[in-house]
């Protein structure tokens, strides 16, 4: 119990395979034979946007280039001229394979050698960048791409700085991003967060800082609403909330209004530190603002006032909620009655259970697991055993928490048989690992057994 619930807790490029080739359609039957030079007339028009015959499945450039000419071809013979999707798809079939961009490079100029009417494009080069996993190679590719008349735009900026970052190589997608930038081809805001983002996940945050400085002063990119919000998550997962209130007044000072995510998730912050009691600030604030709240940041509210203690505030906010057109969902009584329990109140807890289910609200696994917990650690046996029987004729399963407990309750009562037959449902609809379910067992067992030697125990 008390841990945040799901709800309220905060690219790799795949470039399609190329298809197999479709079964040729069956000929019209009874029409007329057309001359031969109407049929080669005809046929010399098509562009074929179909795939080749084979998906490479050897690294070997020799092998690649053999194939692609054999394929060439045999479209040639029927007069076929290959579209710049073709070309592509069969570039982009061997890049999953090829072993070095080096040869997917290689490639398309053995394409360009034997096919002269193919005219790479943007997309062909993309290929290429997506399968580099170095700055040099980046680097190689993008001059290549230049000199053949392709400049760069802001889709290839994120394809390259993708490719980089998959490959932890910040610090040198950060360098590339200022290169371009100063070259006139910045990142768009879509990749410059990304990066933000990846170098919050990786990097301290004095080096998140740090790049976010060099591309205000190299490339005048300045952090937007988005860069904020990933940075006041990030220290807030930290708990750091002293940072996160200094960053909400830096926002501010740039000009920007904080909206209900980005106080939600400050408020999340304080619930993650036991500081239930400042969501209620934070909710205020909001409201001086002109935000409006949304479920998110009343489900926040019950669980953080829950949390600490505060039940009869947390319950109020159900009616508040419902007021501003927000209507109690399962997450808000599922904290509410985490609250209860933890005050000592299962039994209001269970009437609360009956209150939800008479609004159209349905309890879930979280729901049963929480009040079963409460009443085993409340000394209500009795009520845990119809809660548990609800979980199993629904097929629920038991969290780790609530079947030790119950175990442990049950044995202490000496209801073994009954122990024994919570052990085999927890196994059989995989609630927990067998070694759980055996050790918690093993221990209820071993608890009974030192009662009895010692005398406490009939």
């Amino acid at each position: 119990m008390g841990k945040l619930p799901p709800s309220l807790r905060t690219a790799k490029f795949d470039f399609p395979l190329i298809r197999a080739p479709q079964s040729p359609s069956p000929s019209p039957a009874a029409k007329p034979p057309k001359s031969k030079s109407s049929r080669n007339q005809k046929s010399d028009k098509k562009v074929s946007q179909s795939s080749p015959p084979a998906i490479f499945k050897s690294s070997s450039l020799s092998d690649a280039k053999k194939i692609f000419d054999s394929f060439l071809s045999s479209t040639s013979a029927s007069n076929v001229s290959l579209s710049t999707t073709t070309h592509n798809s069969v570039l982009q079939s061997f890049s999953l394979v090829a072993a070095d961009p080096k040869d997917t490079l290689s490639l398309l100029l053995h394409m360009r050698d034997k096919s002269p009417s193919f005219a790479p494009n943007h997309s062909t080069y993309h290929v290429v960048l997506s399968q580099c996993r170095s700055l040099s190679a980046v680097d190689e590719t993008l001059d290549f791409m230049s000199r053949h008349g392709c400049r760069p735009e802001s889709s290839t900026v994120d394809i390259a700085v993708r490719s980089l970052a998959s490959v932890d190589l910040l610090e040198e997608a950060s360098e590339l991003v200022k290169s371009l930038a100063l070259n006139d081809v910045p990142p768009d805001r879509f990749t410059y967060n990304f990066l933000v983002r990846q170098f919050c996940k990786a990097r301290s945050m004095s080096t998140v800082y740090r790049f976010i400085d060099e591309l205000q002063t190299t490339a005048k990119l300045n952090p937007d609403l988005v860069t904020y919000t990933i940075l006041i998550d990030t220290v807030c997962n930290s708990k750091n909330l002293r940072e996160a209130m200094r960053l909400l007044e830096e926002l501010r000072l740039m000009g920007f209004k904080p909206d209900c995510f980005l106080y939600n998730t400050i408020m999340k912050g304080y619930c993650v530190l036991d500081r239930g009691d400042e969501t209620i600030v934070v909710y205020k604030k909001m409201l001086e603002e002109g935000i409006k709240p949304d479920l998110i940041t009343y489900n926040t509210l019950v669980f953080g006032l829950s949390k600490v203690g505060r039940v009869e505030k947390a319950r109020e906010f159900l009616d508040v909620m419902v007021e501003m057109g927000h209507f109690p969902d399962t997450v808000t009584y599922t904290s509410l009655m985490n609250g209860m329990c933890r005050k000592g109140k299962a039994l209001d807890a269970v009437k609360l259970l009956k209150e939800m289910e008479d609004k159209g609200c349905t309890p879930n696994e979280c729901t049963y697991s929480t009040l079963l917990h409460g009443l085993c650690k409340g000394k209500h046996l009795d009520k845990g055993i119809e809660i548990y029987d609800t979980m199993k004729s629904n097929e629920m399963k038991l969290d780790g928490a609530s079947y030790s407990i119950l175990l442990r309750v049950l044995c202490r009562e000496g209801r073994i048989a009954e122990a024994y037959e919570v052990f085999d449902y927890a196994r059989e609809s995989k609630s927990v690992t067998e070694v759980a379910a055996y050790t918690a067992l093993e221990s209820s067992l071993k608890w009974v057994q030192r009662m009895k030697t010692s005398g406490s125990v009939c």
